[in-house]
């Protein structure tokens, strides 16, 4: 018996976006995100994240596709949408002179119904600063009440374009916790982001995209997975030597080798195994090591395997 279909906050198909000059920024994408998930749209600049963002929140029109949101679609239904939905864009620039308070009454005064500015302020923790003007606010604050605007009218569904870029560390960690609040109380939150860790902590589901179409899509965990190993070894050899490739995946535990900026990494499956073999082998070839070090696989590690290009190039 089939089981029951899980309710969709977010359901496009064939989603394409063509500027002048045949430059194409969505490319056939296709995107469901399930109602009181935390989805997360990665990938490097001009790879469509954003623009394919803006077409969800109704701010951009398409070229082609098919685009509904909590059931219903922008060319129909857009002042009921404009209820139910919370968005924060990438770069939010708000009146410089007027306070934190009136900025969050004012959104407020856009729904028919939604939240209380005070118990807002209270969840982005901006409560001492409620008399304080925009421009008297640190980037970490602003970008606080640029979340807030997005709740004060109680969404459904919560648009993230790049939410901590430029935060600091502690910015950041508050931010996050807003969000997992959020989604405790069974909403569903869209965010697009370069942070590897953002996304495996908050996200349930990412999709990877890569020139306007998504090239992997599943749990962090499960992406991670895909690879073969949990673990990589980064290492950076004296006197611009280079490996053997094909010698070192050889060597037990070794799943993989690529070569990044100074040096290598190397996929290995189990480390224990792995790195006492690839440090024989170095001695062998009569090979010296100018710095070695072990991390977790990420799903920069996932987007790498399958493009060759880092998140970040």
């Amino acid at each position: 018996m089939a089981g029951t279909p899980v309710p969709l906050a977010v359901r496009c198909r064939a989603l394409v976006k063509r500027y002048e000059k045949g430059v194409v920024a969505v490319d056939g994408l296709d995107l469901d995100v399930h109602v009181g998930e935390c989805f997360g749209l990665l990938g490097p600049n001009g790879a469509g994240k954003t623009t394919t963002v803006e077409i969800l929140e109704g701010l951009l029109e398409p070229t082609h596709g098919d685009v509904e949101i909590l059931g219903a679609r922008w060319s129909t239904d857009e002042r009921a949408l404009r209820e139910r939905v919370g968005v924060s864009l990438q770069h939010t620039h708000l009146p410089e002179r007027l306070s934190v308070a009136e900025i969050l009454t004012m959104f407020r005064s856009f729904f028919s119904t939604g939240r209380d500015p005070g118990e807002v302020m209270r969840i982005v923790s901006l409560e001492e600063k409620r008399s304080a003007w925009y421009e008297k606010l640190s980037g970490g604050q602003k970008q606080r009440l640029a979340v807030a605007c997005a709740l004060v009218g109680d969404p459904e569904l919560l648009f993230l374009d790049e939410p901590t870029t430029g935060l600091d560390p502690q910015s950041r960690l508050q931010l996050w916790d807003i969000i997992e609040n959020f989604k405790r109380r069974g909403r569903s939150v869209l965010l697009t982001t370069h942070y590897m860790d953002e996304a495996e902590r908050l996200c349930d589901r990412v999709g990877i995209v890569d020139r306007g179409k998504i090239i992997a899509l599943g749990a962090p965990r499960d992406l991670i997975a895909s690879l073969g190993s949990r673990e990589v070894v980064e290492l950076t050899l004296t006197e611009r030597q280079v490996l053997d490739e094909k010698a070192v995946c050889t060597l037990p535990g070794v799943r993989g080798v690529r070569r990044v900026t100074d040096g290598f990494a190397l996929a290995v499956e189990p480390l224990h195994v792995a790195l006492p073999a690839l440090i024989d082998h170095l001695r062998l070839e009569g090979m010296g090591l100018q710095r070695i070090a072990t991390r977790h696989a990420t799903l920069e590690d996932v987007f790498v395997a399958m493009t060759g290009r880092g998140l970040r190039d």
